[in-house]
């Protein structure tokens, strides 16, 4: 504390003193010497795609991380904790699979498929050194949304023994949502490749960290819901499109009656059973440097009592059923469902990728080193594609299964490696003992394993302290998506996160800086008490850019701010200029006619003096001749005394009589213009100026001036002497004008 008070005061006597003259943007241009040096786009594509072999070198390298970081592989240093590490996450990979699979609506072994091909894919290819990629929760909630809608129960039913009665053709059903499964998770890699190989990673920004916890929150909650069904042994109808999981809900709660009674006791002794286990494990991961596979360990426990007690016959409880041992060879996706998953694949792509990176980028930045986002897309997509075509569902990486990894001692991608090693030997030799498994437990698994998402309700309260904004991002995320579905919610709720940031540059802050008295520092007066402002002068600066939708509004605040409404400013000198226009006729018009008599009568006078006739005729054309000389000396004195009265109520009641003599725009927050706010601009400038008040621009970035050069602000008459770098230039250019023309005798 003394140490942070010591560097306080040391850093309150460092004093300093620069002296130069005030510089516009046209003198820093000058100094700086600006390059206008601008490579043409023809040229930027040369260079893009020419290839030389360094440069083939370092792509092919970036393309497959395998080349660059195997042959400096330390088996010393790594490879005891990789080992450990795989066998640890392998185990783990053998519930969260089968388990998974049923959220997926496909056979509990395609779980075990997505837990090795994928794998050993992202192996080769992958970036991080410690996420645990394979099946993922809200993955296969959304693939399992896609496989239920487009293969349904009801068109496998086949017409039972009994003239009424019908017969489920599972072998039929699962088949075809298989072949779905394979071809939204082959077409959703296609998308992570190309939107790899275009370097275009960045589409993950969209993604807010409150909108992705949000968003795998209510995915959670489908997830819930589409198991509630194995853990009461209910078959409740499948319902697609918006609110299908309120109907889901309404008609489980109508199926109740018909619970299997064996089922639920298998479940809740499950559950219960999970939740003690994790809790030991817990407490003896201090004192153990490997985690208790309590996942393997519950599934052994379940499969020996089903088929010790026959719970398929005796209790009717489901069981996972035939689970083929060996590798199936690879084929081809349906190309006649293509059309119809498209929205869905990309949602896949989209998601997948957000939760990986995302989850990528936290290992990196403890561990130091660099996760490369659009590589991460190449090999997320090559992980789905090539998995599409040996029949798994996509993938994503899983948070509890990364931290098991890092926990266990992995510090390389081998770890997932070994896993797929012993995910294979599970497949060749043990998987068909898994047989007797109810699948209520599996669903007893997803139910424990989803309480860390559970869990993130309590963002709500700390967002809420925090940031407000983001917090109706995070609640209406989750309306949105627990209301339309996992694809449907997405987009809805990207396009609400980004509708909130158009709202706030819609309705930034505007403020009146003011100078911090012996500094060169401005800041809002409404926020510094000792903060003074200008005399004479208005900086005028909006919290953020200026653009079609906000240009209004900131002319407005400009207005507010100011105190000076420029339109009724300038319509009330109109109406004052055409009001002296209108008395100056009708003062010419009776100047001629009281000239015409006057000449008249004088020329009657005359006559009569030296006794000639006149003819009237005559007497009026000579009447009009002195008349008109006459009348533009009276019109020229009657006009003199108008103009002495408009002068004297110039400034009526309508109008601010203390204008500003200038007006400092500070447009650093700014960092692009269109063609509304170019013009937004200029009419400020114009009105300002014709109301006899000066506006300078300062903090004008590169972009913004090149933007103010193509919308033609600048002319012979305003060029770029009225920019300045800062704001303290501005005021010191304003200053010195001021004092100039205080030496001259003039007005500023």
């Amino acid at each position: 504390m003394d140490e942070e008070m010591n560097d306080m005061e040391l850093r309150k006597r460092v004093k300093y003193h620069v002296q130069r003259d005030v510089l516009d943007e046209l003198s820093v241009d000058k100094v700086a010497a600006k390059s206008d040096v601008k490579i043409p786009l023809k040229e930027k594509f040369k260079d893009a795609v020419r290839c030389t072999g360094p440069k083939f070198k370092s792509c092919f390298l970036s393309f497959v991380p395998l080349l660059v970081w195997l042959p400096k592989y330390s088996l010393r240093e790594n490879a005891i904790g990789d080992l450990i590490s795989g066998i640890s996450v392998g185990i783990m990979h053998l519930p969260q699979g089968m388990a998974y699979a049923l959220l997926a609506a496909v056979p509990p072994v395609f779980g075990l498929y997505s837990s090795f091909y994928p794998i050993l894919i992202y192996f080769i290819f992958g970036s991080s050194k410690h996420i645990s990629v394979g099946t993922y929760a809200v993955m296969s909630v959304m693939i399992g949304s896609v496989t239920e809608r487009l293969a349904p129960d009801s068109d496998f039913m086949l017409p039972g023994n009994d003239t009424n009665s019908t017969i489920l053709d599972f072998a039929s059903r699962d088949a075809e949502r298989v072949k779905i499964a394979a071809t939204v998770t082959f077409l959703s890699g296609v998308f992570q490749l190309l939107l790899g190989l275009v370097r275009f990673g960045f589409v993950v920004t969209y993604l807010s960290e409150p909108l992705v916890r949000a968003y795998t929150t209510a995915a959670a909650i489908h997830v819930i819901v589409s198991q509630l069904k194995y853990s009461f042994g209910i078959s409740p109808n499948r319902y697609s499109g918006p609110f299908s999981l309120i109907y889901t809900v309404i008609h489980i709660c109508a199926l109740l009656g018909k619970t299997n009674i064996g089922t639920l006791v298998v479940s809740i002794v499950s559950i219960i059973g999970l939740v003690l286990a994790k809790l030991v494990s817990g407490w003896a991961a201090r004192k153990i440097p490997v985690p208790i596979p309590v996942e393997l360990i519950t599934i052994i426990i379940a499969t020996v009592v089903s088929w010790y007690f026959d719970l398929k016959t005796e209790f009717n409880v489901e069981v996972v059923g035939k689970i083929p041992s060996g590798l199936q060879a690879p084929v081809l996706p349906a190309v006649s469902i293509l059309g119809s998953v498209v929205g869905d694949a990309f949602a896949l792509a989209v998601v997948g990728y957000g939760i990986a990176i995302s989850l990528g980028r936290i290992f990196a930045l403890k561990y130091a080193y660099k996760v490369d986002s659009n590589q991460e897309l190449i090999a997320l997509g090559l992980s789905n594609s090539v998995g599409g075509l040996f029949r798994c569902f996509a993938i994503s990486c899983s948070m509890s299964r990364s931290m098991v990894q890092v926990s266990t001692g992995g510090k390389t991608q081998v770890a997932g490696a070994v896993s797929a090693v012993v995910i294979l030997v599970i497949l060749l030799k043990i998987g068909e003992l898994f047989e007797e498994l109810p699948k209520a437990v599996l669903a007893a698994i997803i139910y424990v394993n989803l309480q860390g998402m559970m869990k993130q309700f309590g963002d709500i309260c700390s967002l809420w302290k925090t940031n407000r904004v983001d917090m109706v991002v995070w609640v209406m995320t989750l309306i949105l998506t627990v209301l339309f579905n996992p694809d449907l919610g997405l987009a809805a709720s990207i396009a609400f996160s980004i509708l909130t940031v158009v709202f706030r540059t819609q309705l930034p802050q505007y403020s009146l800086l003011g100078q911090i008295p012996g500094t060169d520092i401005y800041k809002p007066i409404e926020d510094y008490n000792q903060v003074k402002q200008i005399p004479d002068v208005v900086i005028f600066r909006s919290s953020a850019t200026l653009y079609f939708a906000n240009a209004e509004m900131y002319t407005d605040a400009l207005y507010e701010k100011t105190g000076v409404d420029v339109a009724k400013l300038l319509s009330h000198k109109k109406k004052l200029e055409a009001k002296r226009l209108r008395k100056e006729k009708k003062a010419a018009k009776k100047a001629k006619k009281q000239a015409k008599k006057r000449v008249k009568d004088a020329a009657i006078q005359d006559a009569k003096l030296q006794g000639l006739e006149l003819v009237l005729s005559d007497t009026e054309e000579s009447g009009e001749e002195l008349s008109d000389i006459e009348a533009n000396g009276d019109l020229h004195e009657l006009s003199v005394k108008e103009q002495k009265n408009v002068v004297a109520v110039e400034v009526g009641p309508g109008c601010d009589s203390k204008l500003p003599q200038a007006i400092i725009l500070d447009l650093s927050p700014v960092n692009f213009l269109d063609t509304v706010g170019v013009k937004t601009l200029c009419n400020i400038y114009k009105d300002y100026g014709e109301a006899g008040v000066k506006v300078y621009l300062c903090g004008c970035q590169r972009g913004v001036v090149e933007n103010m050069e193509k919308g033609n602000f600048f002319s012979e008459k305003v060029t770029k002497s009225i920019l300045f770098s800062s704001v303290h230039d501005a005021v010191l250019y304003c200053q010195q004008g001021k004092s100039e023309e205080a030496k001259q005798g003039t007005h500023f």
